[in-house]
């Protein structure tokens, strides 16, 4: 059984029918732009031989009057209708007529864009003579833009989303003299013009049934993809209406599943997208005037990955099709109908298909494939991805952007609920909740994305590969350890949990979190977002063991002031750096005094820095000692503090020369100690024992972890991980086995503790 979001079926679509559209107006306006023509409907029998099918065609919109997308078709019948009634003209005017009012009038299109549609709108105002705004969101890239503002539009890039980009789209048209909204999304008190724009797609739709009749054929499946809704609007509508009516498929981007989630709810619902490639069908709710036809008539709902998506651009691009991943979304919708559908009354033997292939070939980022569960392909693919920490890596750290895009399409592919957390732009972490039946506890597994500099790894830092070392099956590259393998096997153990289809009853989180090879700002985030666990694994690498406490740290900075002077005047000098070994030996000796820990053993500490002076012939006026404190809970900042000054006054009382200023503190992190009896521990034990085949150690940890502000926010929290070696190094590894077992490990401890 799969984890992903399955196809939904509305199987008394099957028989439903709507009345016949009046198209003849459209075809004939469309008929008389200029450059008019069909689009090619192009056969693909090895397709139709694989899937056991009678035919499948590819209706290809990579040309329409000169765009590369079937956009236009319906944008400019809109824009048509709408300037034609704002000059009291009727629809059978013609295009001269409408254009020569428009500029008398001085009307403005305005509308809001994911990229086709907007620049169909801008293609219409040139060819009518007249001005165009169209509103964009700020993920567009600039080539897009740029072939909007090609076509004379005037680009106005909104702040957020596609959504906000159409309230302001929306917005200017009601402020703006003379200005038009042409947009295909329905809402309250706005639904002629999107109606309009249905309308105008059924062109495409009579040419591919006229193309499929020459050929002595009839369509039984249509494919479609979905965005806001106005263009499937217009293909259920066409192919209920026929005698026999035609099974429809829609298609949505994994990341934007409006109308899958609508029909799964029985009612419209908005949902929150996130990047895809399939730029224009990336909508967060289906057009108000289509959703009652969509839910009616719809035969089947698919969701499909970027990846997926690519896929099928490569296939079509094989067969002389040059197709976006748009055009794409259709033929991998249609891949997902045959492995899974197969036989069914939509597809079968005697299957006649069209894939509506809506835009022509474009750039756009290669994806990397969601569909991997198993844990030693996920710790690889993780691997795979830069999220060097920029405040590290001074020279080569992007950040954790693009692995925050990945998991947020891995979670999406699978529909688990997740959340993007990002109060700092380009410094994201991502929250996925498998929410449990009710009344179980919660778990969250906490790992962090980012890893230290590429610069200083030997190899290939981002190589994911698989290799032997030591005579064990590993995966090399920087963060294939620490901790992507971690959290790979918290990932992996979610999939498994999903797709065994016996959720355990309380929720199940995992959280992949940004920052923590330096300030920890991930799970400080996530915590300030309000998440919560009734327990918590950190998956760090601790080699199978279970690390129950760990030190904390405190960072103390200490000014010895003296005087500036020159070095030849040393009645007017004081020397702050020899003045400074007055601190530094009471240091020493204050160190053997520092508390014990019956786990943690002696707190330390160190002096780490020393800065002073500014030319050899002159005396410092101040030197600044930096003094690292690592912890055991009997210490606090406080007491840190208060031992420090009392220091520092002691040397007052000996020295009166000697002069301070206040230490401060300049970092603190707090120790993590869980009792080893805890209900969390001996289940992570005996979880561990059946899987691993021998006791796992309760120990301590030298190294500090995220697990000290999970307990410090009350959530009671164990370090446990696979086994490896490398951290930081030159050469970096996870082994195989050990990714293998930890995967069994936390599935067992997650279906035991969740229940």
């Amino acid at each position: 059984m799969s984890s992903r979001r399955p196809i939904y079926i509305n199987s008394p679509a099957a028989t439903e029918r709507c009345e016949e559209p009046q198209s003849g107006a459209v075809t004939k306006f469309h008929q008389s732009l200029p450059n008019y023509s069909p689009t090619p409907l192009v056969p693909l029998p090895e397709l139709a031989a694989e899937l056991g099918v009678r035919a499948v065609f590819v209706k290809d919109e990579s040309d329409r009057f000169g765009l590369p997308s079937f956009k236009v078709l319906g944008a400019s019948w809109g824009c048509f209708r709408a300037v034609a009634q704002q000059l009291g003209l009727p629809p059978t005017a013609s295009l001269d007529e409408v254009s020569t009012g428009a500029k008398a009038s001085a009307i403005t299109l305005v509308a809001a864009t994911e990229g086709n549609h907007g620049r169909a709108v801008a293609f219409m105002a040139r060819l009518l003579g007249i001005d165009a705004q169209i509103f964009v969101p700020r993920s567009m890239d600039e080539r897009t833009r740029g072939f909007i503002a090609g076509e004379g539009a005037s680009v106005v890039i909104s702040p957020g989303c596609y959504d906000q980009a159409v309230y302001e789209a929306s917005d200017r048209a009601t402020k703006l003299p003379g200005a038009l909204l042409i947009q295909d999304t329905a809402f309250e008190g706005y639904e002629s013009v999107p109606a309009w724009i249905v309308e105008g797609y059924s062109t495409m739709m009579n040419e591919a049934e006229q193309q499929v009749a020459q050929l002595g054929l009839t369509t039984t499946v249509m494919v479609t993809p979905v965005g806001v809704g106005s263009f499937a609007h217009a293909v259920v509508r066409h192919c209920k209406s026929r005698k026999t009516p035609v099974s429809v498929v829609a298609v949505e981007p994994d990341s934007a599943p409006c109308l899958s989630k609508s029909l799964q709810a029985g009612k419209s619902v908005s949902v929150e997208t996130t990047s895809t490639i399939m730029d224009g069908m990336n909508c967060g709710t289906v057009s108000m005037t289509a959703w009652p036809d969509l839910q009616r008539l719809v035969d089947a709902s698919v969701t499909v990955s970027s990846y997926e998506s690519h896929a099928a651009v490569q296939l079509l691009t094989s067969k002389s099709v040059p197709a976006g991943p748009c055009g794409g979304a259709s033929l991998a919708a249609l891949r997902r109908l045959g492995a899974e559908l197969s036989g069914s009354y939509i597809l079968n033997k005697d299957s006649v298909v069209v894939l509506l292939s809506t835009e022509g070939a474009r750039e756009y980022p290669l994806p990397r494939d969601v569909s991997v569960e198993d844990v030693v392909g996920l710790t690889q693919t993780l691997t795979q991805i830069n999220s060097s920490n920029p405040t590290l890596s001074v020279s080569d750290g992007v950040g954790e952007s693009e692995i925050a895009d990945y998991l947020s399409a891995w979670f999406a592919h699978r529909d688990i609920e997740f959340h993007r957390v990002e109060p700092v732009a380009g410094r994201p972490s991502v929250v996925g909740v498998l929410r449990g039946t009710g009344g179980g506890k919660s778990l969250m597994f906490n790992g962090h994305i980012d890893t230290v500099s590429l610069s200083s790894y030997e190899a290939d830092p981002l190589s994911g590969a698989l290799g032997l070392k030591d005579g064990k099956d590993v995966v090399f590259g920087r963060g294939s350890l620490d901790m992507k393998g971690g959290v790979a096997a918290a990932l992996a153990a979610l999939s498994s949990i999903k797709s065994s289809g016996q959720v355990p009853r309380g929720d199940i989180i995992v959280a992949a979190v940004s920052d923590e090879e330096d300030a920890s700002q991930g799970t400080q985030d996530i915590l300030a977002a309000g998440w919560r666990a009734d327990a918590a694994v950190v998956a760090e690498p601790t080699m199978k063991a279970i690390a129950t406490a760990h030190k904390g740290f405190v960072w103390i900075e200490v000014d010895i002031l003296g005087v500036a002077a020159h070095g030849s005047d040393p009645s007017a000098g004081v020397d702050a750096i020899l003045h400074a070994g007055w601190f530094l030996r009471a240091l020493d000796q204050y160190q053997a005094k520092l508390p014990v820990d019956d786990l943690l053993g002696q707190a330390s500490m160190h002096c780490s820095l020393i800065r002073g002076g500014e030319e050899p012939s002159s005396y410092p006026g101040k030197c600044t000692i930096t003094v690292e404190f690592r912890t055991v809970p009997a210490q606090s900042e406080e007491s840190i503090l208060g031992d420090i000054s009392t220091i520092l006054r002691e040397i007052t009382k000996e020295n009166p020369h000697f002069r301070y200023a206040d230490p401060r503190i300049t970092m603190s992190r707090p120790t993590q100690k869980l009792a080893t009896d805890h209900p969390l521990v001996e289940k992570a034990v005996e979880c561990g024992t059946a899987i691993f085949g021998t006791k796992p150690v309760v120990q301590s940890v030298p190294f500090w972890c995220d697990a000290a502000f999970l307990g410090q926010a009350g959530i009671p929290s164990i370090v446990f991980g696979p086994t490896g070696a490398g951290l930081h190094s030159k050469e970096e590894w996870v082994e195989v086995q050990s990714l293998k077992e930890m995967e069994k490990a936390f599935t067992r401890l997650a279906r035991d503790f969740c229940n």
